[in-house]
């Protein structure tokens, strides 16, 4: 795998696993509106690949009347300069009792001289259109998309609303052992998390919030659009990908506080500088590593 494809790997995964903790306190029961949700939310992460600072990933998420707005951008230079990367996605859609719903996806990205775009429309859980450019030509998928993969499935920025969320049952609840559906607008494909061990996340200034983490190990499933090759495989089989998850039962929410996903090139890491949380009543809570 390629160091430029091996960046690109790392930007898809991390756009899934991103810091965007407004996905909590869904604990009504199916039908009802959630009872409390930020009302905003700002999120820095420093990027680091193979042990060198290589850029930034920012997020701010914006909820009121049953409808989210989501946005993350990412900056990326390596080598001296001579690799350089922006990202740009935007999410939007409903808040649900148990998930979000989706309406439009919109993902922008420019490298050097080349860029491209994809651009979603989304009903009920269901994917009704997509635009990508530029349109290349591409060897046939693995596994050909079909109808039934564009169903019941997320966007990346909206997966990470679910996957934020805390069930009920307080501090020591365990938020691992999930599955998320994914589709970028390429490639169909699950992401599956399972309980790893605890640690403490360290801060700087203190929050007055407990430090507990969960580690969850992340398996990535292509299910279809993906290509049959070596950095695909290398993906499925790469059993080292991390995501730390840090609940705030008070806020409802489990903030990604760090994102580690192993390379053939050198591993990738995102981790947290700072979190800041606005609850509907206005009170802030943040967290400053």
């Amino acid at each position: 795998m390629s160091r430029t494809r091996a960046y690109a790997y790392m930007m898809a995964v991390a756009a899934v696993l991103a810091p965007l903790p407004v996905g909590g306190a869904w604990r009504a029961s199916a039908g009802d509106a959630p009872a409390r949700l930020p009302a905003a939310v700002h999120a820095l992460y420093k990027v680091e690949f193979g042990g060198f600072s290589v850029g930034t990933f920012e997020f701010t998420a914006n909820i009121a009347a049953g409808t989210y707005r989501l946005s993350g951008d990412a900056k990326l230079s390596a080598l001296a300069g001579l690799f350089q990367w922006e990202g740009v996605t935007r999410s939007v859609g409903h808040v649900g009792a148990r998930d979000p719903s989706p309406s439009g996806y919109a993902f922008e990205y420019r490298s050097g001289s080349t860029g491209g775009s994809i651009r979603m429309g989304f009903k009920k859980s269901a994917v009704t259109s997509v635009t990508a450019l530029p349109v290349k030509s591409e060897p046939a998928p693995a596994v050909a998309l079909k109808p039934q993969h564009l169903k019941g499935v997320l966007d990346p920025l909206s997966a990470v609303m679910a996957l934020t969320r805390l069930p009920a049952g307080g501090d020591a609840v365990n938020p691992c052992n999930r599955r998320l559906s994914i589709f970028d607008g390429k490639q169909r494909f699950d992401l599956v998390l399972s309980y790893r061990r605890q640690t403490a996340v360290p801060e700087t200034t203190p929050s007055g919030h407990s430090a507990l983490a969960f580690v969850c190990a992340v398996r990535y499933v292509p299910i279809a659009g993906h290509p049959d090759d070596s950095g695909t495989r290398y993906m499925q089989r790469n059993t080292g990908i991390e995501v730390t998850l840090r609940p705030i039962p008070s806020a409802g929410v489990a903030i990604p506080y760090r994102i580690a996903i192993p390379t053939v090139a050198g591993s990738a890491v995102l981790t947290t500088e700072r979190v800041q949380l606005v609850m509907p009543g206005q009170q802030q809570i943040a967290f400053i590593h």
